[in-house]
């Protein structure tokens, strides 16, 4: 197969790829465009409510509110008319509000943004104090597999909005260290910044820490050490043969780290772009949560080529010859006590799952209250 066949072929898939991220995005904004139709609620009376919650709609009222926006329409129609003035830097009003959406989105997504540059500060710190070892005992050929990774593992899978939940009251409101809520100044992006990064951190270093053995197993370096070369050059360039690996898992971090992070947006109060989202979505305002998908899809392909580019960078010509092979860590050796830990929380959590599902969700028993103290 000539060299200009292997380009051709790669250049159609590049946009046979291309197409399909389009088509999805766009299948995307679609469905976002007719939740309003399919949640089954009235679209006019929940607008309503969220204008006033304390008023009683009448039948009149709705009907005056479905003329106002629209309704009768249909979802097609609006989403057209949306994607119309995006060109004209017009992304419709709030049905709730009336406002201009687009300054609430860009102020909202401007606030996130800020966040997610100081939470990616944050899984960057963390990620590299999780394979520091690694890559300092690997690049002296002293590697051995412990039982850290147990730790990283527990820590990565920690819900975000637990440990803004413990942050927020230890270091926030018992400490006083940092601002508990709100968003004015750099000391209130500490904690959600904490919140955000830490278990992001962990799930990187896990898998850099995971990859690094792989590297230094390689016959290259096997070769470096043989001939005596410093144990820093190894690591250096371990370190930049396993990132092209983990690299690709920043995207969806990143993403999450803007649009996953309702709960640490809602805990912190924070008028982020999540937080923003969410409410759209509840008070089911569709220009709101129009404009918020599209800039979380925007971020997202953006992400992708920064990210595409710096692999690249890192890999240089290996990457574009198809000359590095995937990386393969040595298999761990498994005793008898990691098998019995692995079947006992296996065992665990059945019971717990089978209690729940046997357990009626519906039985109170108004008697308890009027039982003595114990």
């Amino acid at each position: 197969m000539s060299v200009t066949s292997v380009g051709t072929e790669a250049g159609s898939s590049r946009w046979r790829v291309g197409l399909g991220r389009l088509a999805a995005g766009t299948a995307l904004l679609t469905a976002v465009a007719m939740l309003p139709w399919l949640s089954g609620n009235d679209p006019a009376l929940t607008v309503l409510r969220a204008r006033s919650a304390d008023q009683d709609p009448t039948p009149g009222q709705l009907a005056a509110v479905r003329e106002q926006l629209g309704l009768d329409e249909g979802p097609f129609v609006h989403l057209a008319h949306w994607l119309g003035g995006l060109p004209r830097g017009d992304a419709g009003t709030s049905w709730v509000s009336g406002e201009a959406v687009l300054p609430q989105v860009t102020g909202a997504f401007a606030v996130s943004f800020t966040l997610m540059l100081g939470a990616l500060v944050v899984t960057i710190a963390v990620a590299a104090l999780v394979s520091a070892r690694t890559l300092y005992l690997g690049s002296r050929r002293r590697l051995h597999r412990g039982s850290g990774a147990i730790g990283v593992a527990v820590l990565a899978a920690l819900p975000k909005f637990l440990l803004a939940s413990l942050l927020a009251t230890v270091c926030g409101v018992w400490l006083g260290w940092f601002p508990s809520s709100g968003w004015a100044g750099p000391a209130s992006m500490v904690l959600p910044a904490l919140a955000l990064g830490v278990p992001s951190g962990a799930m990187i270093g896990g898998l850099l820490d995971q990859a690094l053995p792989a590297a230094f197993n390689e016959p290259w370096a096997r070769t470096w050490y043989a001939y005596g070369f410093a144990p820093g050059r190894v690591a250096r360039h371990a370190l930049r043969r396993a990132l092209a690996g983990v690299l690709p898992q920043l995207l969806p971090t990143v993403v999450a780290l803007v649009g996953g992070a309702v709960a640490v947006e809602k805990i912190f109060n924070i008028p982020g772009l999540g937080r923003l989202a969410l409410d759209a979505a509840i008070a089911q305002d569709l220009p709101p949560l129009q404009t918020a998908t599209l800039a979380l899809v925007l971020l997202g392909v953006v992400s992708g080529l920064l990210i595409r580019a710096l692999r690249r960078a890192l890999l240089g010509p290996a990457l574009r010859d198809g000359a590095l092979p995937a990386l393969h860590a040595p298999a761990p050796s498994r005793g008898r006590f990691t098998r019995w830990v692995a079947v006992a929380c296996a065992l665990a959590l059945l019971a717990l799952v089978t209690g729940g599902l046997l357990r009626d969700p519906l039985h109170v028993d108004t008697a308890a209250r009027l039982l003595p103290p114990s």
